[in-house]
């Protein structure tokens, strides 16, 4: 490794304290309480009165260090908060304070054991006994960095840049406390998705991320070989397939909340691997699903953000139930003046965006062209929770059709601030059907386009079997915790984006 001046000084203090028999890296550790409950126990004892002295030993990083002759204040922190060390000379001796204050650095993770007490300033801290070296830091943290404007001091964020923060994740958990907290909400979220699933009595299953055969969503895969099998195969788009196999075999209400794949363009709103939910529910439509999508998301706010109304993008978005809904026909014939039933075919709707002035690439599929509208005229214009529902069949491979309209199929997609939050049909179950709709989109689509979903026999094998009828749900969790916490940009909310090379 090479070293910075100001690590080269860090690596000497590791080395000095090995020369004096000291292991700055030790394999074992005291530590009996975190920070916050050492906080908590001493706050209940003292206002119970009790005169009985509180002892523990914590753990945590340095976060600031105040010398001052035969005194010492310093704040560690671990993952429930911070406490501050008080360490005099009384009790440590002259050497070993010395010693802290010549070979102890913020940013170091350290051990120290004492007593829990109210300093007269009234801090609770830890009187510090003894001490020891957890980790040596020999890089130093980030720091906020303050600058004088207009005679003014101006304060900038501890590591600010986005760039930095992305690649340097761990770097940028440990200086930047709102970023923690991002992550705690998500996890948050999840969990109570969890919850909620249970409760109403879907069970939760793990499904191949490798597969021979991909299926289950309009994406371009990621491709591998598996060596010893000499098979390629592909990582997982989605889990649809292999989740209504499981409605097959007799599991009613199943669920999976894991990493998907797209070998496709990054975003503000896109990565090549995220967090999705999907669930599959026997017996019900799209129109249960749609209800059952609000009741869920209302109550992951009620208990990770404690209102059903978050500002985002600043907006006030309201997700109490019942969301708004819009039909995608109606709704292009009021925003692009075009009715889709009137144009058929892909040549004819060609025709009508050209004469509305629209950029395309020509022989795109009628379903594509369809996509491009909805994108330009009508997604911006969902901000508040809405469901848009009743989709055309060529772009719903995997969807029942209404009855009584072959060309419109059973299908919602959620919209909150003008972006896709999920997706939900009311899950084709005919196996000659089925197979009809893979081999037209084989016909209309190049093979190479992503919308192109292939030929899968297995799945259809199970569906000869009988599948029940059933509603379908897909979210994608990062898009959920970016709009509860406030993020503009995927990558925010996700602790180890996918980025480009660095070119240095």
């Amino acid at each position: 490794m090479e070293f910075t001046e100001l690590e080269k000084i860090r690596f000497d203090k590791a080395q000095q304290m090995r020369a004096e028999g000291v292991e700055p890296y030790p394999t074992r550790t005291e530590v009996n309480s975190t920070t916050a409950e050492a906080i908590r126990k001493f706050e209940a004892a003292e206002a119970a009165g009790s005169q009985e002295t509180l002892t523990a030993v914590l753990g945590g990083r340095l976060r600031a260090i105040r010398l001052m002759g035969k005194l010492a204040f310093a704040h560690i922190e671990d993952g429930s908060g911070r406490i501050q060390l008080f360490m005099r000379v009384n009790e440590l001796g002259e050497a070993e304070l010395q010693r802290f204050k010549e070979l102890f650095d913020i940013g170091d993770f350290i051990q120290a054991g004492g007593e829990i007490i109210r300093t007269r300033t009234g801090e609770v801290s830890l009187l510090v006994r003894e001490f020891k070296m957890l980790a040596k830091a020999i890089t130093p943290l980030p720091a906020a960095k303050d600058e004088v404007v207009d005679g003014q001091v101006v304060r900038h964020a501890t590591l600010a840049d986005p760039e930095t923060r992305y690649r340097q994740r761990y770097a940028d958990l440990a200086v930047n406390e709102e970023v923690r907290k991002i992550f705690r909400t998500r996890a948050k979220v999840v969990s109570a998705i969890r919850d909620f699933l249970d409760e109403k009595g879907f069970l939760e299953v793990e499904t191949p991320i490798l597969q021979p055969i991909y299926g289950g969503a309009a994406a371009k895969p990621f491709v591998t070989f598996h060596n010893q099998l000499k098979q390629q195969i592909y990582l997982r788009i989605s889990f649809e397939l292999y989740l209504k196999r499981l409605t097959v075999g007799g599991f009613d209400r199943v669920y999976e909340i894991g990493r998907d794949f797209r070998n496709e363009g990054v975003s503000f709103k896109h990565n090549p691997e995220f967090t999705q939910l999907e669930f599959y529910w026997a017996y019900a439509d799209y129109l249960q699903v749609m209800k059952l999508t609000e009741e869920m998301v209302a109550y992951v706010l009620d208990k990770v953000v404690g209102t059903r109304k978050v500002v985002y993008d600043g907006k006030e978005l309201d997700f109490t139930p019942p969301w708004k809904r819009v039909n995608l026909r109606q709704s292009l014939i009021d925003r692009a003046e075009i009715d889709i039933n009137e144009h058929p075919t892909a040549e004819s709707l060609e025709n009508a965006m050209q004469a509305m002035g629209m950029k395309f690439k020509p022989g795109e599929a009628r379903g594509k062209l369809i996509g491009q509208l909805l994108e330009e005229y009508v997604e911006p214009t969902l901000v508040q929770p809405t469901f848009m529902y009743d989709y055309p069949r060529d772009i719903s491979p995997l969807a029942k059709n209404k009855p009584g309209d072959p060309n419109t199929v059973e299908r919602f997609e959620g919209f909150v601030n003008g972006m896709e939050l999920c997706n939900a049909f009311t899950e084709l179950n005919d196996p000659m059907e089925q197979e009809k709709r893979f081999l037209e989109m084989g016909r209309e689509y190049e093979a190479e386009d992503e919308e192109r979903h292939p030929m899968d026999e297995d799945y259809l094998r199970a569906m000869s079997y009988g599948m029940p009828p059933q509603g379908g749900f897909g979210m994608g969790i990062d898009r959920l915790v970016m709009v509860l916490t406030g993020q503009k940009n995927i990558r925010e909310v996700l602790l180890f984006p996918h980025l480009r090379e660095r070119e240095d």
